[in-house]
């Protein structure tokens, strides 16, 4: 794999265990279908009910182990989502998260690729940091960093090993471009993302979600941007002035020195998750069979 390849981080690593463990072999066995300037670098997600949690949420109910142990067979670097940005000094104890983050580390003893952890909370980060010194910290999007300067100081963290930039950063291409390749080498862009480009309670919808990990009985977030009414549609999302396309990734991003793209999505249904790994990662003639090998056969009714 050609080092200047682009590296996909990939929503789910709970929620969609079921569906990459069909799509990850066909992955594997029939390279030729995907495109070769493009890997998966690793796949993201937290269980059900995770204290530490942040960011969209889904329904991860997926054994730990057997997530692992999946993530360990494709050499995918595995990522716990812990970007609650609310947290306090008590909540450090939780023990299911603790547990998790034992069992990642540990996992690396077996695995060639180490396991991460996205967080928002410095509080957090130093105490990963301590803890379990073998897992590798991502700055979360949760942050709404949308000043360029604040993001230079956090590309210029050492706690980091990437940095997912506020989307409305992206397109940033003078200011970019600028960056030493040490710098670029840590950015990892959200691709995909569908919240309205002028929205201003991106950082309110991120901290209801974690007020309610946190067990805060408070309501839900309604997002009252026009684009929100019918949901996620990934149509609008690739008429985003943010959205970063397979054709931008290689013949801009990746020329530029850039090669890590997030995309979004753990909130979703699998059915969409699939049509990303269709667009980003497959080539148009061999998407069917894709499908086929996934869900689709000749008896399958829609309604």
């Amino acid at each position: 794999m050609d080092k200047n390849a682009a590296c996909y981080h990939l929503p789910g690593l709970f929620e969609f265990y079921e569906l990459y463990k069909i799509f990850l072999p066909l992955y594997q066995l029939h390279r030729d279908w995907f495109y070769p300037w493009c890997k998966i670098g690793s796949i993201y997600g937290a269980p059900e009910d995770c204290l530490w949690g942040g960011g969209r949420t889904g329904e991860g109910r997926a054994d730990p182990k057997a997530v692992l142990s999946l993530m360990e067979e494709f050499g995918i670097s595995p990522r716990l989502t812990f970007s609650n940005s609310l947290l306090n000094a008590e909540h450090l104890k939780d023990k299911k998260c603790n547990d998790l983050c034992a069992l990642l580390e540990h996992s690396k003893e077996h695995s060639k690729v180490p396991g991460g952890v996205i967080v928002h909370s410095d509080l957090l980060a130093d105490y990963l940091r301590n803890k379990y010194p073998s897992l590798y910290l991502v700055s979360s999007t949760t942050k709404v960093i949308t000043d360029f300067n604040a993001f230079l100081s956090e590309i210029n963290r050492n706690d980091f090993r990437y940095i997912v930039p506020d989307f409305r950063l992206n397109k940033e291409f003078e200011k970019l471009s600028a960056l030493s390749q040490e710098q670029k080498d840590k950015v990892e862009f959200l691709c995909n993302e569908c919240c309205d480009f002028n929205c201003l309670a991106r950082k309110l919808c991120y901290e209801n979600v974690s007020r309610k990990n946190l067990g805060q009985a408070v309501p839900e977030h309604h997002c009252v941007s026009s684009q929100a009414k019918g949901g996620y549609r990934f149509s609008l999302a690739m008429k985003n002035p943010a959205f970063i396309g397979i054709k931008e990734i290689q013949e801009i991003y990746v020329p530029m020195g850039f090669t890590n793209f997030k995309l979004e999505g753990r909130g979703l249904g699998s059915a969409m998750v699939l049509e990303f790994l269709l667009y980003y990662l497959t080539k148009p003639e061999h998407q069917l069979e894709v499908r086929e090998a996934v869900y689709l056969d000749s008896m399958l009714d829609l309604f």
